[in-house]
């Protein structure tokens, strides 16, 4: 009696179970729940509420079961693809990988860009990854439409004005006549783009080439792979979390 006291499951909150499952975040869990997309038991679900794994537990009606499988990767994506999960767009990230686990993007890279995207059924890392005050670093590659001068590197670097405050100081170096590399440790919706129309500039092209220790390298455009387990333990190093690289193995 007292082994089966200590292997009992323990309950957790619904949010972390769909995260865990690779449905989606937390915060877009409780908006399912908002909506009266999920259900327990046959029984709507409530905010807060917690589960174990032996309910039945559905969205929009389809049963969710956790992968014990830990799922990392490093997606080449193409212009035109779509960084959600929601199936009514046709040019969705999720239907373009088509992988047969459960999983979803870390973060966004808009519409118009492309380059480097991380995929996870893992929500808790993907929380460590997206934390703004945790500084982690995002390069690119950028093309615009006119030369690069002295003052708008200077400018991009110390900081612009958009969406009601001022961009962090970030490192940019010139890489040809109209193009430059830049380090960004934020992610404000359409970050680069914003602050070069703001200094009167049009981005031509956006590759997304690393994310922290993550690098797109020589992987084709449209494709995906593995990330390594260095990478991996990199990773959490990082983002300061336990290591569970044996049980992504699994």
């Amino acid at each position: 009696m007292q082994k089966k006291e200590e292997t009992a499951a323990v309950p957790q909150r619904l949010n972390k179970y769909l995260s865990d499952a690779g449905v989606c975040s937390r915060r877009q869990a409780d908006r399912y729940v908002e909506e009266g997309r999920i259900t327990v038991d046959g029984k709507a679900a409530e905010l807060g509420q917690r589960v174990l794994p032996e309910q039945q537990i559905c969205v929009d009606g389809k049963p969710i079961r956790i992968s014990r499988k830990r799922v990392l990767l490093a997606v080449n994506k193409p212009r035109g693809i779509v960084c959600t999960t929601q199936k009514k767009e046709k040019d969705n990230i999720v239907d373009f990988i088509h992988y047969p686990e459960r999983i979803y993007p870390v973060g966004r890279l808009d519409k118009e860009s492309e380059g480097l995207l991380l995929m996870t059924n893992d929500g808790e890392l993907m929380n460590e990854i997206l934390k703004a005050r945790n500084g982690h670093e995002k390069e690119y590659q950028v093309k615009v439409d006119k030369p690069v001068t002295k003052q708008f590197l200077r400018k991009m670097a110390q900081g612009v004005a958009i969406l009601d405050t001022v961009t962090r100081p970030c490192k940019v170096r010139q890489t040809g006549p109209c193009s430059f590399r830049i380090i960004l440790t934020q992610g404000l919706n359409r970050q680069i783009r914003r602050m070069c129309e703001v200094l009167g500039y049009r981005v031509k092209e956006l590759k997304r080439l690393r994310i922290m220790n993550i690098t797109l390298g020589d992987l084709p455009e449209g494709q995906y792979r593995d990330v390594t387990e260095t990478e991996f333990r990199e990773l959490e190093r990082l983002t300061g979390r336990r290591s569970v690289w044996k049980n992504r193995k699994e």
